[in-house]
Parts: C-alpha cells; sequence; structure tokens
C-alpha cells in the first residue's frame, strides 16, 4: 500500500524577487513576507540580516565578517495517489540551505527543512484540535491526533522523490513553546550553544515525534532564547558545523521578525526560562509580518485540505495508513 502514494518536488529560489505562486501556501512564513508594498525590501532585509549572522557565527578565517552568502530554495512536496488520476496536492513545504564560500568559490549543501508548513497540520490544528474541544470540559486531543500527517511525511523522508535530492535527513527549527519551562542542562556546544531542556513535551513536540522526530533546544552564542531542533538520528554529530550555523542564521532571523517578543527580547533567557508573547523589553525589526493574518489564513487552508484531501479521500487515506509500518523509536 506505501507505493500507493508517491511524491514530486518543485523548487522556488527565496531571494528579494521572490514572489508566491498561486500553488504555494500563503500561511508559509515566507511567502507572508512577500506579500505588500515592502515585499521587497522586507525580502532584501531578511536576507541581509541572515547573511550577516551567519558570518558572526562562522568567525573562522573570515576577518572582516563577509566571507560567507546563504542562498535558500523553498521546497514544495505534491502528493500523488497512484491510481492513474493526474491530481496532485501540495502536502508541505519546507526550505533547503546552500551556503556560498566567496573566497574559494565553493557552494556547500546545508540543511534542508528548517522551516517547516503543511496543509494537513493546519488541518490538524486549526479544524480536528478545535472540533474536538468544542464541547468544554478540558483540553483533550483525539488519539489519532497527527498520526496521517506523521506517516505521510516518514514516507515522504523515505521516498525516491527525497532520497534523490537530499543526501541527508532534514532538520526542522523553530520557536519554543510559550506553555513550557525550559532549563539549562549544562551541555555547551561550540556551535549551537546552551543546551536547555522542557519540562514535559509539548503538543508540538508529541505532534513532530509522530512524524519520526526527536528534539533539542539549543540557544547559539549571541542568541538571546532557545531554538527548538527536530531531527532523527544525532543532531550533534550527523551535520558539520557551516550546515548547523546556515539553519542557525536562517531561522533565528525569521523567528526575530515572527517573534520579537522572544528572539529579539533586550535581555538573554536565564538558566531557567518560560517563553512568553507578552513581553514588553523587546526590539522590532524592520520588516513588516503580519502574525494575525497568518492565523486566520490556517484555518482557511485548513478547510481546503479538509475538502480537497481529507474528505474525498478518507477511505484511500486510512486503507493506507493502517498499511503504513508503525514508528519504531
Amino acid at each position: 500500500m506505501a507505493n500507493d502514494i508517491t511524491f514530486s518536488i518543485t523548487t522556488t529560489r527565496f531571494d528579494e524577487d521572490y514572489a508566491p505562486s498561486d500553488a504555494s501556501r500563503i500561511t508559509t512564513n515566507f511567502a507572508n513576507l512577500a506579500r505588500g508594498e515592502r515585499r521587497q525590501e522586507n525580502l532584501r532585509n531578511a536576507l541581509s540580516m541572515i547573511d550577516r549572522r551567519f558570518n558572526d557565527l562562522a568567525r573562522e578565517d573570515n576577518p572582516d565578517g563577509d566571507r560567507y552568502r546563504v542562498e535558500l530554495d523553498i521546497i514544495s512536496v505534491q502528493l500523488r495517489f497512484s491510481d492513474g488520476a493526474d491530481e496532485e496536492f501540495p502536502v508541505l513545504e519546507v526550505l533547503d540551505v546552500h551556503i556560498l564560500d566567496r573566497v574559494t568559490g565553493a557552494r556547500h549543501q546545508g540543511i534542508v527543512g528548517n522551516n517547516f508548513s503543511s496543509y494537513l497540520r493546519d488541518y490538524d490544528f486549526s479544524i480536528v484540535l478545535p472540533a474536538a474541544n468544542a464541547g468544554g470540559g478540558g483540553f483533550t486531543t483525539p488519539d489519532d491526533f497527527g498520526a496521517l500527517h506523521g506517516k505521510l511525511f516518514q514516507h515522504f523522508v523515505e521516498s525516491a522523490a527525497y532520497r534523490e535530492r537530499f543526501p541527508q535527513s532534514p532538520v526542522i527549527c523553530i520557536s519554543v513553546s510559550t506553555s513550557r519551562t525550559y532549563r539549562r542542562s549544562g551541555v555547551e556546544h561550540p556551535v549551537l550553544g546552551a543546551e536547555y531542556v522542557q519540562d514535559s513535551f509539548s503538543l508540538t513536540d508529541e505532534y513532530f515525534g509522530k512524524m519520526g522526530l526527536q528534539v533539542r533546544y539549543f540557544m547559539p552564542r549571541g542568541s538571546v532564547a532557545p531554538l527548538a531542533f527536530y531531527f532523527q538520528g544525532d543532531l550533534l554529530s550527523d551535520y558539520s558545523d557551516l550546515q548547523l550555523i546556515g539553519t542557525i542564521s536562517t531561522m533565528e532571523t525569521f523567528q526575530k521578525i515572527y517573534r520579537p517578543e522572544i528572539y529579539h527580547a533586550n535581555g538573554p533567557a536565564a538558566e531557567v526560562y518560560r517563553p512568553t508573547l507578552e513581553h514588553e523589553d523587546f526590539q522590532r525589526t524592520d520588516i513588516t509580518y503580519d502574525r494575525e493574518e497568518r492565523s486566520r489564513l490556517a484555518v482557511t487552508q485548513g478547510r481546503y485540505a479538509d475538502e480537497h484531501f481529507v474528505t474525498p479521500h478518507r477511505r484511500v487515506l486510512d486503507e493506507w495508513a493502517a498499511s503504513y509500518p508503525a514508528l519504531v523509536r
């Protein structure tokens, strides 16, 4: 049954000329930056922030702080049922990082993943979860919450489409949860920085766990809050320093734009840290980002996934998921 679902990949360069296509998820964070009167200024400023942060972290043989440039591609993934139909459904988007060494001219493969956007995740969090809690009586999650999404993600990472394109497993890097408390573990990594551990798994941690990803939290040098890294394998040894720096510089920049209360605060996270969006001692970037619009559009796209993917293909999806091998941890 696993062969009944296949994937295809399209690539779009994310630069100052980027404009979201009609097929792109409009709730994708980088797509949000690329709309409006200041779209090109937003993109140019965001990319400059990424390059500055990369060179700040990659100091070896980089006396002028301008040796490296980060190049980003948006990886859009389409799903197709192998039943002869031509219909494809856009399931997720991630970012692929490349690093240009201006001194040697070499281009280094970074990490794929980074930002993570998914129609089906919008459906789970914006449609399924609210429906499960509509009656009151305390917060609850359905027993199979995120199960289909997790199996589809694992199937994609194991697919020929992924393996032919990307030599390593993905790493997703996002914000810490405002519902959890984090404490320094005492572990210090030369690139990732100070490790934090959470008091318990968040709903997001559990959701990514169903995707076959474990989580660790690190606050790199010069950062003011830890980032959440979701990965397979060994985060500390599977990737080079330049690869880790590429992910840090890219996603820390986006988080400064999306969640400045946490990632652009005027003071660093303490030994015990509880992130909050109510924090007032922070700096705003000069980049326009509409957080409220993104929340509204997540509901719209969750409904789209329900109407065009989940409901019309429910029987096939249920049969496929039931036949897919259980995750072995």
